[in-house]
């Protein structure tokens, strides 16, 4: 095995040990109910799962992006409730712009492709000012890293979640979605970007899609699991053809889902992955409405209860899928593409991929 093969081993040996052990029902209910797990946190920073993409003299794992696909494509099989996906992109972030990663919690703003923060420098340092929306974790994360326009040109800032009025907000998972107000707030560090100011729209639609990949796997064990323990008719319900063809659609989707999300992460090793990452997104998307109907079918009427664990998965795969950009308005944006290269070279951009 290869060293980077014994690394995504380890890695995901590690971190589904640790999510087993730490992510349960009531560890999500509790997370629900506002309260953050202090332990789950701890132990993902003491593994080094939180910067796999950083270098190890800066205290990361000195990994690729196929590695971090590992780590995030477990913390949504899990439904982590932390901000383990954000924290990755927003240190490779500051990484790429020779920023310090400061330790804690972090996300990444803005989200929304219509939201635009601008860096002003003062005699005190660079300030930044604007209104960002429904921001991951964006109260309970010690720091936002923002990508914002400095004089006409994309820069990284980092500042502190404490230095935005916040309004709270939550998807339908009940995560936290919280809306950052900027006015004047000092940032702490600042530094010219080496990506485009949407690349917090694509990379984070990249972590989606590896997330909801993790979800799509949870929901086809859990179906698979009770269709072959429920009982009717004096035998398991997974016996019955309709219900073995229910499942087949869900593994089909599971499986096309998380080919494109390990697609789109080996891409982004090799620089340019915008196309694929859109891929995986409208793919990742289409699946979690497809497979989140079957496994509310399958499961019947328990799936629908709170007591069952199924809504975990099923919730967040409703909301993922409308963040950081829904499939329509990435096929759009693959439309754009095909049209611009034209006619003539659709095929072998297709091929060559």
């Amino acid at each position: 095995m290869s060293p980077a093969g014994e690394l995504r081993t380890l890695l995901a040996d590690t971190v589904t040990r640790l999510f087993t052990d730490l992510v349960t029902k009531e560890a999500l209910e509790s997370a629900e109910r506002g309260d953050w797990p202090e332990a789950l946190w701890a132990a993902l920073e003491e593994g080094g799962l939180t910067l796999p993409l950083l270098p190890e003299a800066q205290g990361g794992a000195g990994g690729t992006w196929l590695d971090a696909h590992v780590v995030v494509r477990a913390a949504g099989r899990h439904a982590a409730p932390v901000p383990l996906a954000e924290t990755i992109v927003a240190s490779w972030l500051l990484a790429g712009a020779g920023l310090d990663v400061p330790l804690g919690p972090l996300t990444i703003a803005p989200v929304h492709p219509e939201d635009r923060l601008s860096l002003i420098a003062g005699a005190g340092g660079w300030r930044v000012s604007g209104t960002a929306r429904r921001v991951p974790w964006g109260a309970r994360a010690r720091h936002v890293v923002l990508v914002a326009d400095a004089n006409g040109m994309p820069a990284i800032a980092l500042a502190e979640c404490g230095a935005a009025r916040v309004t709270p907000g939550r998807n339908l998972a009940l995560e936290p979605r919280d809306t950052l107000v900027f006015d004047d707030a000092p940032v702490l560090a600042t530094a010219p970007a080496r990506v485009g100011v949407d690349d917090p729209l694509l990379y984070g639609a990249l972590a989606r899609s590896a997330q909801m990949a993790g979800a799509l796997e949870s929901l086809l064990q859990q179906s698979v699991r009770y269709a072959t323990e429920r009982r009717q008719f004096g035998r398991p319900i997974g016996g019955f053809q309709a219900i073995q063809h229910a499942l087949a659609v869900l593994a089909g989707h599971a499986a096309a889902a998380g080919i494109a999300a390990e697609r789109a992460f080996a891409a982004a090793d090799g620089g340019d992955a915008a196309f694929e990452i859109a891929v995986a997104k409208v793919r990742a998307g289409e699946a979690a409405g497809v497979a989140a109907s079957i496994a509310h079918q399958v499961h019947g009427a328990i799936g629908f209860t709170y007591e069952h664990a199924l809504h975990f998965s099923t919730r967040r795969l409703w909301s993922w899928r409308a963040e950081f950009g829904s499939e329509s308005r990435w096929a759009i944006e693959l439309g754009r593409r095909a049209v611009a290269r034209g006619a003539d070279q659709l095929w072998a951009d297709l091929t060559a991929r």
